[in-house]
Order: C-alpha cells, then sequence, then structure tokens
C-alpha cells in the first residue's frame, strides 16, 4: 500500500475545477517566491519551492510553505507532492526546534511517517489504545482502510483544511492534526463509517463507543459527512444513525442531530450544504436544514428551515434571510440586533424578547 503523497495528493477527478479569481479580489495565498500569508520566524529551516496549482488554490491554501511558484504546468504538481503533508511536516520542524522536549513526540506521531494517512492513523491509534485495543492493531486497521480509499484521503486534507481556516485557535496544520479532538473524532468516525459499510459493524460501533469515551464526541457510524467539516471543541456532539451532513458544514460544541424518541427508522436531521450550527443547538427528527443555514447557539430546531436563513430560539423560529450565502466559513455567529428583537424567550411565549421586555416594563411601572 502506497501512500497517498507518494503519487498523487488529490486526485483531478476529485474536484471541480475553481475559477479564478476577479483582480478585485485578493488571493488566499500569496504565490510570491519570497513571501508567504503567513510570516514565520527567521530561524525555522528554510522551505524548498513548491509550484502550486492556481487552480486548486482555494481548495488548498497552504499558508505554511515558503517560496511557492507558479508552474508552467500546474497539473503536474499532483504528481509530485502533497502541499498539505509538506506543510505538516514543515511545522512539525519548526516546532521540534523551538521545543525540544516535544521532539520525540513529533518524530513519532509526524516526522517518522511517509505521508498524512500513516501519521493520522497513528495519532488517533495512539490515542484511542487501551489494554485491549492496541495501538498497533488500531493503527492497522486504520491505516488498512484509508490506504484504500481515496475518498477520505481527500476528506482528511479538506477536513484539515476546514479547521486552519475557520478555527481562529487553531495555529497551523500540525496543531488540527495533533491536537484537536474534533478533528480525530471526525477521521474516526470516517473510518468507522466505511468498516460499517464493509458489513464489520461490531467494530465500527467498537470504535464509536471509543471515541465517545476518549474524546466526548458520539458519531453514529452509519451516518453520512460529507468533507470540509469543521467540529470545533467537538465536545458533546452527538450525531444519530441516520443524519446526513453535508459539505463545508460547521458544528459547534454540543450540539445534537437526534431524533424525536417516537420514529423508527429515517429519524435524524438532513443538513445542507454550508450550514453553521451554534454551539449547544439540539436539532430533532427527520427534518431539513437548508444550505446555508445559520443556526444560533442553543437553539431547538424541530421544523424544517428554509436555506439562508437565520434561526433562533427555544423552539427556533426563522428570523430573517441571511446576506452571506456559506455562513459556515465566514464562522459568524452574531445577527444584528433587530434579529435578536424577534427571537422567542421561550416555548410557551411566543412574544419576542423585545415586546416581553416591554410587557415587563409596563408591569414595573
Amino acid at each position: 500500500m502506497a501512500c497517498l503523497s507518494q503519487h498523487t495528493w488529490i486526485h483531478p477527478n476529485m474536484i471541480s475545477p475553481s475559477p479564478s479569481p476577479s483582480p478585485s479580489q485578493s488571493p488566499r495565498v500569496s504565490l510570491s517566491t519570497t513571501t508567504t500569508a503567513t510570516e514565520t520566524d527567521e530561524h525555522d529551516p528554510p522551505c524548498p519551492s513548491i509550484p502550486y496549482p492556481t487552480h486548486l488554490e482555494r481548495v488548498f491554501p497552504v499558508y505554511a510553505i515558503k517560496g511557492l511558484t507558479l508552474d508552467a504546468n500546474p497539473a503536474s504538481v499532483l504528481d509530485r507532492t502533497d502541499p498539505i503533508w509538506v506543510a505538516v511536516t514543515h511545522e512539525a520542524k519548526s516546532e521540534a526546534e523551538k521545543e525540544p522536549i516535544l521532539s520525540s513526540f513529533l518524530y513519532a506521531s509526524i516526522l517518522s511517517h511517509d505521508c498524512l494517512e500513516q501519521a493520522l492513523a497513528f495519532v488517533v491509534a495512539d490515542r484511542l489504545q487501551n489494554p485491549t485495543l492496541l495501538a498497533t492493531q488500531l493503527m492497522d486497521i486504520f491505516c488498512n482502510v484509508i490506504m484504500h480509499d481515496k475518498g477520505i484521503q481527500r476528506s482528511i486534507r479538506l477536513d484539515l483544511q476546514a479547521f486552519k481556516d475557520r478555527d481562529p485557535a487553531c495555529l497551523s496544520y500540525c496543531s488540527a492534526l495533533l491536537y484537536t479532538k474534533g478533528y480525530h473524532s471526525l477521521q474516526v468516525y470516517r473510518i468507522a463509517h466505511a468498516l460499517w459499510h464493509q458489513g464489520r459493524k461490531v467494530l465500527a460501533l467498537a470504535l464509536q463507543s471509543r471515541v465517545s469515551e476518549v474524546f466526548g464526541v458520539d458519531i453514529h457510524p452509519a451516518a453520512k459527512i460529507g468533507e470540509g467539516i469543521l467540529l470545533d471543541h467537538g465536545t458533546g456532539i452527538v450525531i444519530g444513525e441516520t443524519a446526513i451532513i453535508g459539505n463545508r458544514v460547521s458544528v459547534m460544541h454540543g450540539v445534537t442531530l437526534g431524533g424525536t424518541g417516537k420514529e423508527i427508522g429515517d429519524r435524524h436531521p438532513k443538513v445542507g450544504d454550508g450550514a453553521l450550527i451554534g454551539a449547544s443547538a439540539t436539532i430533532l427528527g427527520n427534518i431539513r436544514i437548508g444550505e446555508g443555514v445559520m443556526i444560533a447557539a442553543g437553539s431547538l430546531v424541530l421544523k424544517e428551515v428554509p436555506p439562508h436563513s437565520v434561526v433562533a430560539g427555544t423552539p427556533a423560529k426563522v428570523l430573517g434571510r441571511l446576506h452571506d450565502n456559506v455562513p459556515s466559513l465566514t464562522m459568524k455567529h452574531d445577527a444584528t440586533i433587530d434579529f435578536f428583537a424577534d427571537v422567542p424567550t421561550n416555548s410557551k411565549d411566543d412574544k419576542p424578547n423585545g415586546a416581553h421586555n416591554l410587557d415587563r416594563n409596563n408591569v414595573n411601572t
């Protein structure tokens, strides 16, 4: 089994080419031979000049690599290097120099491996091991699944990019790979999902249980989750068996995609592309959440939500339409005061907050 990065870091058929940015748009990554979007310490080890495919710029903006240059044949880079993995290894080397006490850990977790697939398998196996589930056994299982599944190979990179782009606390690709349990939980789910469809349901459920125990994230292996996903913080996220989540969705901690307790069969929510689900939001039942929806923190959603709208409250109500088509990418959880003036205060009172406060003021006077 060969690493993806030894042949092609992403197959051309896996993505649709992104349009070139207009002159008025600033590119997300500097392609200068002397500067990058993120400056690094002058003592960092020099990075090689790596040709970068412009048509993939919006898919994999690699902030950590110095000396990105345009290539006369952008597609040729697909056969030579994985920019995400190059970024991870350079960051790991830099961190090892800055914190020598972590050098052995960084070597074992990243620098001793040939590709992102192997490093990820090692990291999550090390986190999930226990006296009866040995790290070596888990790593063999994880590598065997990932190396034979190009869909997972693509998703682990798009997910890693999502964490780097959308989480302001994420310092680097390396830190996302090593320390973010939301990312770890998501990738073990992907492995368990593949095992589930291979008929190895007992092993898939064992992994689900172990992830829930270690990370506090409970994702049923039969659920269907797209790519470019952010599980921010991760703690307390529950995703049920028949739930479906589209691409480029951001989910905050404490979110539940559950059933109502009354249904059997297809009983969990279906979340569209580009949705942003705020912390501790609860979505129950086989309902559709449209693409580009923003669900405010703490909301209880029991009915379908139209695309590109804001919902909030318990139970949640549609407050208006979003001007931002993909809130999951901008990660703007706030809305205007006009939006939140219409949020119901509780399930027994349909009056908005503003009206509720006005009535209370009248009573006091």
